[in-house]
């Protein structure tokens, strides 16, 4: 097969889909990797790198696209990507297509087939290609309020952990997740109170155990929720229904109520966020001031750290983009059920019923689409 690796256009994108490491994988297996010149330059991975792995490098997208069977890249593409997807063409990559029905009748329009990283599951029930991300964006989340709780970044100048004789500021963070857990352990280590809300007392159970007082546990409905935001000067949403759009926990009015300098940073943006008051913010202007309130509601949060989520992403995508070039998306969706459950638009139809739903279009099983 051959595989293409464009370089990402989003603002301030600097993940790659494919590492020269990935590369490899797919050359010495006999497949043609054509790669766009400096799609990993900013993150240190050379054109040289690429060649030396096996890559044939391309000037521009637009010849990528053209020649290539197969499409990897790290964010949902962009208008004029979606115009250079063809019928057939597999597309492997984040979409987030619930909150988002521009790009979803692009892609219906392309005839392609799209096949999001964000709703392959694992054989343990989650999402192991979206793990590393939201691993990563919990972690970054905490690092990023206590920055914009910074009264030169528009907070109301709390350090995070205080100091002896101060108190340190109070985190909450709503779902206990894989953005919340690594968000909780950011904070904990920052010396902040933590009180974390998730409608699983079993998964509360787990963390009691592991962290004992050192944070505290909500059973989440609107009364916690609204008392902890009430009282907190940072709150991460970090809740996740996976392929359809996130729940707005966060309501306006509440939002108008919190304390002047807050900050709130919406790790589930991409799914079109838990607080009414988010939209989405880029790296180049990551936040917005509404109500008195910090708004932090970057869509690729991991991108400013774009070679630690290169490899992370990288180390969970790889498996199964062999598996496609290999055997072709029917046959590796046969033989694997939780890459079936990546197919969300296929030849113009919408293979992903959350989304089908969220957005008002029939829905198709994807088992009608492997014959």
């Amino acid at each position: 097969m051959i595989v293409g690796l464009p370089k990402e256009v989003k603002n301030h994108e600097y993940r790659v889909g494919l590492t020269p490491s990935s590369v490899r994988e797919l050359s010495t297996r006999g497949h043609q990797v054509l790669v766009q010149k400096n799609a990993g330059a900013e993150i240190g991975l050379s054109d040289a790198q690429y060649v030396a792995a096996g890559a044939i490098l391309l000037d521009t997208a637009q010849e990528i696209f053209a020649r290539s069977e197969m499409i990897v890249k790290v964010k949902e593409p962009q208008p004029a990507e979606c115009a250079m997807l063809r019928d057939g063409q597999i597309l492997y990559t984040y979409l987030h297509l619930a909150p988002d029905p521009e790009q979803t009748a692009a892609l219906v329009k392309s005839g392609a087939v799209c096949i999001a990283y964000e709703t392959i599951t694992g054989s343990n029930g989650g999402l192991p290609l979206l793990a590393p991300m939201s691993e990563v964006a919990g972690r970054m989340a905490i690092q990023a309020g206590a920055a914009h709780l910074e009264k030169s970044k528009g907070g109301m100048g709390l350090l995070l952990g205080g100091v002896p004789g101060v108190a340190p500021g109070h985190v909450v963070i709503i779902g206990a997740g894989v953005v919340g857990s690594n968000a909780m352990q950011m904070a904990i280590g920052a010396g902040a109170r933590v009180t974390i809300l998730d409608k699983s007392v079993d998964r509360l159970r787990q963390l009691d155990l592991i962290y004992g007082n050192r944070i505290s546990t909500l059973y989440s409905n609107v009364q916690s929720i609204e008392e902890s935001v009430l009282s907190a000067d940072l709150v991460i949403g970090g809740v996740l229904v996976p392929g359809a759009a996130a729940p707005k926990l966060v309501s306006r009015d509440l939002i108008s109520r919190m304390k002047k300098g807050a900050v709130v940073v919406d790790v589930a943006i991409d799914q079109g966020g838990c607080f009414a008051t988010s939209h989405a913010t880029t790296h180049a202007e990551p936040t917005f001031i509404l109500d008195g309130v910090v708004h932090y509601c970057v869509a690729n949060m991991p991108g400013a750290v774009a070679r630690t989520s290169t490899f992370a992403l990288n180390n969970a995508t790889i498996g199964h983009a062999v598996a496609l070039a290999d055997k072709g998306w029917q046959a590796a969706m046969r033989e694997d059920a939780h890459l079936k459950n990546g197919l969300n638009v296929c030849q113009g139809k919408l293979t992903y019923q959350a989304v089908a739903e969220a957005l008002g279009y029939a829905y198709v099983s994807p088992d009608a689409l492997l014959n």
